[in-house]
C-alpha cells in the first residue's frame, strides 16, 4: 500500500539495518556485515554495497539507492524486530506502529512454518509489542501512530490517510490499487478474527495465557474461554512440539532434499556449497511468499 504512493518508496523486510547492530552502542564489523549480506534473503532487489561507508552511511544508501530508483520523494521501510535501533541510524525517524489481534498472528506464524504451535507462535508478538512500548515512550507524539490491522482492513482510506498525514503528504488513490501490480489481494474484512475458526479453543486458551493483560490496551477482547496456566511440564512439551512442527512444514515446504541440505550445510562443508544451498532455500521461501 505505501509503496504504492507517488510519493513514497518503501522497502519490504528491511531487518538487514540492525540485525547486527549491537545494543548499546558501537556498529557491526564491516567484513562480518559484507559476508552476512552474501546470504541475505532479499525481497527487494540487492542494494549496491559501497565499502567506502561506513556502517550507518551505508545502511542509509540502501534506502536512497530505493528512492532514487523509485524516482520518490520520501523512502521508508518494514521492520519487524530490533526496531528501537533503527533511532541510531535515523534519529528524526517516523513510526507507524502497526498492530494485529495476536491470536491471528500466532495462528500465522503456524501457517507460514515460522512455529509448529500457536503457543510459540505468539512470541514475537509479544517481543515486538514490547519493545515498541520503549521506543514509544522517547519518540515525540507527532512522529509515530499506531494502526491497527483490523481498522485497516475495514477502513483502508481513512487509516492510509492517517499514515500519510504523519509523513506530511496526501493520500492516493494508488495506494489501493496493489493487486494488479503483486498476489495480495485486496483488504477484506473477512482477514480478521480467522483465529475464531482456526484456532482450537485449546490453542486459543494457550495464546491468551501469554497475552491475557496484553490485549484489552490494544482494543482487544478476550475469548471468555477460561484462563490456564500451563505447568512446566507443559511447556516443555509445548516447545518440543513446536521445533517439530517447524521440521513437518519445513520439509513439506521445500522438499525433503533440499531439507536436508540444509540442516547439513548448518553443520559446515564447503563454503561456496553452503551458499549455494542458502540460494536455494531462500528462492523456495521467496516463491511461497510472493
Amino acid at each position: 500500500m505505501l509503496d504504492g504512493h507517488p510519493e513514497l518508496a518503501f522497502r519490504y523486510e528491511f531487518e538487514l539495518a540492525v540485525d547486527l547492530v549491537p545494543p548499546g552502542e558501537g556498529w557491526p564489523d564491516l567484513d562480518v556485515y559484507y559476508e552476512y549480506l552474501r546470504t541475505y534473503r532479499f525481497v527487494d532487489p540487492p542494494p549496491h554495497i559501497d565499502r567506502s561507508l561506513d556502517y550507518p552511511s551505508l545502511v542509509r544508501s540502501f534506502l536512497e539507492q530505493k528512492r532514487r530508483a523509485d524516482r520518490k520523494p520520501r523512502v521508508g521501510a518494514v521492520v519487524h524486530r530490533n526496531f528501537d535501533r533503527l533511532l541510531r541510524i535515523w534519529p528524526d525517524a517516523r513510526f507507524v506502529h502497526i498492530v494485529r489481534d495476536p491470536r491471528d498472528v500466532a495462528r500465522s506464524c503456524v501457517g507460514m512454518g515460522w512455529a509448529g504451535h500457536a503457543w510459540s507462535g505468539v512470541a514475537p508478538w509479544i517481543e515486538a509489542e514490547q519493545l515498541w512500548e520503549r521506543v514509544r515512550a522517547s519518540l515525540p507524539r507527532q512522529r509515530w501512530i499506531t494502526v491497527r490491522y483490523e481498522d485497516l482492513v475495514h477502513d483502508p482510506k481513512r487509516e492510509l490517510g492517517r499514515i500519510c498525514r504523519l509523513v506530511e503528504i496526501d493520500f492516493d488513490d494508488a495506494m489501493l490499487e496493489y493487486p494488479s501490480r503483486s498476489t495480495y489481494r485486496a483488504p477484506s474484512p473477512s482477514f480478521t478474527e480467522q483465529w475464531r475458526k482456526k484456532l482450537t479453543p485449546r490453542d486459543v486458551q494457550l495464546v491468551e495465557s501469554r497475552v491475557h493483560d496484553m490485549l484489552a490496551p490494544r482494543g482487544y477482547a478476550l475469548s471468555g474461554l477460561p484462563r490456564i496456566e500451563p505447568s512446566p511440564l507443559e511447556r516443555a512439551a509445548l516447545r518440543a512440539r513446536c521445533r517439530a512442527g517447524r521440521a513437518r512444514h519445513a520439509a513439506r515446504s521445500l522438499g525433503v532434499r533440499l531439507w536436508v541440505e540444509r540442516a547439513v550445510a548448518h553443520r559446515g562443508g564447503p563454503r561456496a556449497w553452503r551458499e549455494h544451498v542458502q540460494r536455494r532455500v531462500d528462492a523456495a521461501i521467496n516463491a511461497q511468499l510472493a
